[in-house]
């Protein structure tokens, strides 16, 4: 499988290094706005082969042209938020990078998957879909699947149990309007509740653990400047999925057309993950209350992607 990142910030050459890690991988091309950026990190891991080994392909440079024949494009180019700012924040300019991509990515790769992990990453798959011909199953967001493993490890943590044995989802927004569907969270095939009663854990604050989820994104980059380790490693994970062809269920950003009542917007909700992409969307049972909680998130990302689309034409 060949696969190639364009972006190559802190989170698409952990992304690279990732890759370079996977068996099913044997052809990866690193493709950065800023050529000489991307021949330092390639040679830079090209030395770390010498003591590792790759155990898939040794990446190389490349320009657009060399997405021809590409298998999946990952998409990580953009800007961060300010300090003690949010994504949305880096709407207008990270929307116009994605354009400027995805018009050359379907231009020499029309065939392949494309990952979109710039953020706001819902807002960023959507412009992505309304500015190609890519199939919906074909263009997806990275999405909450970042967020849905800091929810897994937190809980893990507080009621102190391998993180393997604790099931859930974050769904919605990779954002501050992500809600987490605690109907379909499971311990140990247990609801959250059930199994604190029945294994004398302490008391277990919802309202809380969905806090310390949203913020965990904002402590990494108050600390570091960016986050990077985590969305690279879901990357890897979706990319994984799809060179397997797994059909693996994970939530990521595609574009709902009617599912849990949405339609016509990109939000992310568990899928089923293969070699075709997104092969289906899976309905979970949820509560009326997480019904309302996932409308009142397709309705911000609706509205952001009205804004990022009026600044387009504004400035055409």
């Amino acid at each position: 499988m060949k696969v190639s990142v364009i972006g190559m910030g802190a989170v698409g050459t952990e992304t690279v290094r990732g890759l370079m890690n996977m068996p099913e991988i044997r052809e990866i091309v690193a493709i950065n706005r800023t050529r000489a950026k991307a021949e330092g990190d390639i040679e830079d891991l090209h030395h770390v082969t010498a003591l590792c080994g790759a155990y898939g392909s040794t990446p190389r440079v490349g320009d657009y042209p060399d997405l021809a024949g590409s298998d999946v494009v990952v998409v990580t180019a953009g800007t961060y938020p300010r300090p003690g700012g949010s994504r949305d924040d880096v709407l207008e300019a990270n929307c116009a990078i994605v354009r400027e991509i995805i018009v050359e990515a379907e231009r020499y790769s029309p065939e392949a998957i494309v990952l979109i992990a710039t953020v706001p990453v819902e807002v960023t798959t959507q412009v992505a879909l309304n500015h190609t011909g890519f199939r919906k199953g074909h263009l997806i967001g990275s999405g909450t699947l970042i967020d849905t493993m800091r929810l897994v490890r937190l809980i893990s943590d507080q009621i102190e149990i391998d993180p393997g044995s604790v099931f859930g989802y974050v769904i919605g927004e990779h954002g501050r309007t992500a809600l987490i569907p605690w109907s379909v969270c499971r311990v140990c095939g247990m609801d959250v509740d059930t199994y604190c009663r029945l294994n004398r854990v302490g008391p277990f604050d919802k309202d809380l653990m969905r806090a310390r989820m949203l913020e965990a994104g904002h402590s990494i980059f108050s600390k570091k400047g960016y986050t990077n380790y985590g969305v690279s490693a879901a990357i890897c994970r979706i990319v994984r999925a799809i060179a397997l062809d797994e059909r693996a269920v994970l939530p990521v950003g595609t574009l709902l057309e009617g599912e849990y009542g949405v339609d016509g917007v990109v939000m992310s909700v568990p899928c089923v993950i293969g070699r075709d992409g997104v092969e289906r969307i899976i309905e979970c049972d949820l509560s009326d209350s997480e019904i309302e909680q996932l409308n009142t998130s397709a309705e911000h990302i609706r509205q952001l992607v009205v804004v990022a689309e009026s600044r387009e034409l504004q400035a055409n």
